[in-house]
């Protein structure tokens, strides 16, 4: 399935029953909505968290700063649903900027997608230890090491190629998402708390109330609106019709969405809820509303299977992403390739590292992360956005005007969002984002520069070209170490190059020579051999130096052969010579280098090729 913020993959051709296979209004809902649904556990505490520093009057604000991101909300639905439209394909930031923006803007838009994504995996996993140390206090402590458990346990997982589901996804999402309306709906009912949990106390008028803390509580809490564009990434994988049901998906997503966060803010404001070290907001309106008996514990046990859901969704976007960049030559192109267990392994490690690193730097708090969250999440939004603008420029079909006035006030809100969190927030960590973008662009550039070097080296010109000419060098050299099984397959491996192959012999000063020179003789009698001394401590650089010296003006050929470890065990007692030889004559000398590795038949002494 298309990861949920991911650029749609290339479609392939299914038998007409495959049909059940693709998403309905309802599955598509709960299996791309993920990290909308979890973002209400910590959205709200990030507004909450800004406007507690102004005391009673400041969380006052919270249900009109959860009113304006509401609004942005629905601008956003409604620039999304025409995204649907204008790209029934899929697709997503880097898909439309790299139509209409260009390179530049199509390598932002997959740099934020990569933070994005990363985030996603640090900020829910996050999340999700905060309501398990809310319920179970005594774990506070172990916060970092919970995480990190957390993330190994997904990541080993997705390691082994488990698949996601949407329909396993709907029931955990559908348990969440009616917790959410009974604690609202419960707490609304109920004229006191019927219970407290951590102790929250609203403090005293701590800072004027300006416009500046109100649009830094904005853009904070403007973290809950991540996940908005999954839906509109994944169109091809609907049933017919595509773009009606994704865009049914994209309004109940909304709809839901505002309507959970509008009720969380009432009750902070009518239950006077303020932020309390080691217990979520979440977890105080739980416990307002349902007291702290079992509702309380099904509603936080709830939001950690989610957000562990959303964390994991991550793991199908981001490899997918990587995949994708890599073949337009903008990543290595190992990210391209896939495990025996038909797993993107090299995306999947690397997620997982990037959000391991940020779980410890952050010390695996949520509230520390989100504004980091947000950045990468309105970066990628603004980047759609415009490339919306210049479509409907492009396109000018019925009603281009008003659809791309629509896109551009999302782009300004969501531009203005994402500036004012990044000086808000600057020394609080943001200053990563601003560093880690413009980052990955250059490296991103680079790494398609490189592969651009590459081709135009390997272009041939118009001239024809007999291979016969070309294809076999003048001289194959084989360097041994001794007479062995290994010399032997290295032989046989040279004998098909070139009927007469020369073996060579690094040895070492002062070392007799005769022994060896009579055993080799004595087995191949036929074969050319060369002893050359170790002049510069390394066999390698020494058979760089003889290559330079006494066969610059040839077509060198050098057979290195090396042993593939045969068990586990084996592979903790690896040998990195062959390794070395390879590379340093690769960087000293112009000869070209063939790596061949033979496998130990654990059944019997026989050397094989590797397959």
């Amino acid at each position: 399935m298309i990861g949920h913020r991911g650029v749609a993959s290339s479609q392939t051709v299914r038998p007409r029953g495959d049909g059940k296979r693709k998403l309905s209004v309802a599955t598509g809902l709960a299996g791309l909505s993920l990290d909308a649904m979890a973002s209400v556990s910590y959205g709200p505490e990030a507004i909450v968290l800004v406007l507690a520093v102004a005391g009673g009057a400041g969380l006052g604000f919270t249900l009109p700063v959860t009113l304006a991101i509401a609004a942005l909300l629905a601008v956003l639905v409604a620039s999304y649903r025409q995204l649907i439209a204008a790209f029934p394909g899929g697709g997503g930031a880097y898909a439309v900027a790299r139509k209409r923006l260009g390179r530049r803007s199509s390598l932002t838009a997959a740099a934020s997608l990569i933070i994005d994504y990363v985030l996603n995996v640090a900020v829910s996993i996050a999340a999700g230890v905060a309501a398990l140390t809310s319920a179970f206090p005594p774990l506070l402590p172990y916060t970092v090491w919970i995480a990190l458990t957390i993330l190994a346990g997904i990541t080993a997982l997705n390691l082994r190629g488990i698949a996601d589901s949407a329909r396993a996804f709907m029931v955990p999402t559908i348990v969440f998402v009616a917790g959410i309306f009974t604690v609202i709906v419960a707490g609304l009912l109920r004229s006191e708390p019927a219970s407290t949990v951590g102790g929250g106390v609203v403090p005293g008028q701590a800072q004027m109330i300006g416009i500046l803390l109100l649009l830094k509580a904005f853009s904070s809490g403007c973290a809950a609106l991540t996940g908005v564009e999954a839906i509109a990434n994944a169109v091809p994988s609907f049933t017919t019709p595509r773009v009606v049901n994704a865009q049914r998906a994209e309004v109940a997503l909304g709809v839901l969405l505002a309507a959970m966060l509008i009720g969380l803010a009432v009750l902070i404001e009518k239950f006077s809820l303020a932020p309390v070290p080691g217990t979520t907001v979440l977890s105080q309106l739980t416990a307002a509303s349902l007291g702290d008996g079992v509702g309380y514990y099904v509603v936080q046990f709830a939001t950690v299977v989610l957000l562990a859901l959303a964390a994991n969704t991550s793991y199908g976007g981001l490899p997918t992403l990587m995949r994708i960049l890599a073949d337009d030559n903008v990543l290595p192109h190992r990210f391209a390739r896939k495990s025996s267990r038909e797993v993107y392994r090299y995306g999947v490690l690397t997620l997982g590292i990037a959000a391991g690193v940020l779980l410890i730097g952050s010390g695996g708090n949520m509230n520390a992360l989100v504004p980091l969250f947000a950045i990468g999440v309105f970066v990628g939004f603004t980047v759609a956005q415009v490339g919306m603008v210049r479509h409907w420029r492009a396109e000018r079909t019925s009603g281009w005007a008003w659809r791309a006035a629509l896109n551009g006030f999302g782009a300004l809100l969501t531009a203005v969002a994402a500036l004012v969190t990044t000086a808000m927030k600057f020394t609080e960590g943001a200053w990563l984002i601003v560093l880690a973008l413009p980052l990955l662009v250059a490296g991103m550039q680079r790494v398609r520069a490189a592969y651009e070097h590459i081709g135009d080296r390997l272009t041939l010109g118009p001239d024809c070209v007999d291979p016969r000419v070309i294809g076999s060098p003048a001289i194959v050299l084989v360097p041994v170490s001794g007479v062995s099984e290994l010399s032997r397959m290295a032989l046989s491996a040279a004998v098909t190059m070139t009927p007469a192959p020369v073996t060579i012999r690094v040895c070492h000063p002062h070392e007799s020579t005769a022994d060896f020179t009579r055993q080799w003789q004595a087995r191949y009698p036929y074969t050319e051999l060369i002893l050359i001394e170790d002049t510069d401590n390394s066999v390698g650089l020494s058979l760089a130096r003889y290559i330079r010296t006494h066969l610059a003006a040839d077509r060198v050929s050098v057979v290195v052969a090396t042993i593939e470890p045969a068990t586990r065990w084996h592979r903790l007692l690896p040998t990195h010579r062959a390794d070395e030889i390879a590379h340093a004559l690769r960087k000293h000398s112009d000869a070209m280098v063939c790596q061949i590795a033979f496998r130990i038949d654990p059944a019997h002494r026989d050397l094989s090729p590797r397959a």
